[in-house]
């Protein structure tokens, strides 16, 4: 399979830094500056109406699997050995959601949430950037993210040194500790709001290097720009919201296997299901 064929996505997520503190903060890499906005699907430009009968069969197919199975059930659909034509109709028909995704190890990843919330595109590329996995998957979100964050973290961190001028940072990685530890699926995450905290340069110096940045990044348009990045220490996750102007707004950390602000909600996912049935007989009239 011709790799170009695969449709790009539309951002980068990258991992960020604190953005807010002066000379002597550490060097991180830089965020993107440019924002895609939510991007409606449209019927496809110059297809066959063979091609996009055969779309809409294998899109009503993931529908009615989706809706047997539940949202919590999750269905999914190979795509991997669609024909260039096909997977062009596909491409157009799914468009763009509010969440995209990489993973950096063990393995790489992209996903990228449809315009349908609740239905993903789950890509794995090869080191030779090869597509070796191309599905639909539905649910909350893929579970590839957050299995990712398991492999790359460490179930435990040694405490760091806390150097002169810290105030609250050897209370915090305490708190972050107890609370990894106790996360379980299905609990409510335990925020702690940096910003909101009384906390020094050197306290956000001594967690961001005591936590650092890893292999999962996450980028949600959906309250905001926000920026989500695994860490070093097992279900704990930087969340962090930029306005438009890329300046950090809000700075937190969750203890949690997967921040809210990335999952697709159940009522929405229902709603998707029902426009994506009327999208696809939109397709299906003739022309």
């Amino acid at each position: 399979m011709n790799p170009a064929t695969l449709r790009p996505f539309p951002i980068s997520v990258v991992a960020m830094g604190p953005g807010s503190q002066g000379d002597e903060a550490p060097d991180y890499l830089a965020m993107p500056k440019g924002m895609d906005t939510f991007s409606q699907p449209r019927l496809p430009d110059n297809a066959s109406p063979e091609v996009v009968r055969r779309a809409v069969a294998l899109l009503g197919g993931l529908a009615d699997a989706a809706e047997r199975a539940g949202f919590a059930g999750g269905a999914g659909l190979d795509l991997l050995g669609l024909d260039a034509a096909l997977r062009e109709v596909v491409n157009q028909s799914l468009g763009f959601g509010e969440v995209s995704a990489f993973t950096t190890a063990p393995a790489h990843w992209r996903v990228q949430e449809t315009a349908f919330s609740g239905i993903w595109r789950v890509l794995q590329v090869a080191d030779d950037g090869a597509i070796v996995v191309d599905r639909l998957e539905t649910g909350a979100i893929p579970a590839v993210l957050i299995d990712s964050m398991r492999a790359s973290a460490a179930a435990e961190l040694a405490a760091p040194d806390y150097p002169a001028g810290c105030m609250n940072a050897q209370a915090l990685v305490e708190e972050i500790r107890l609370q990894a530890a106790a996360v379980r699926h299905g609990r409510a995450a335990h925020i702690i709001n940096l910003s909101l905290l009384p906390v020094s340069d050197a306290d956000l110096d001594t967690l961001y290097g005591w936590l650092g940045h890893r292999e999962v990044s996450i980028l949600s348009r959906g309250y905001g720009n926000c920026r989500i990045t695994s860490t070093r220490l097992k279900n704990v996750w930087w969340v962090q919201y930029f306005n438009s102007m890329d300046t950090l707004i809000l700075n937190s950390i969750e203890m949690v296997d997967m921040p809210e602000v990335a999952l697709a909600a159940d009522e929405d996912f229902a709603d998707s299901l029902a426009r994506l049935r009327e999208y696809l007989d939109m397709m299906d009239e003739p022309v």
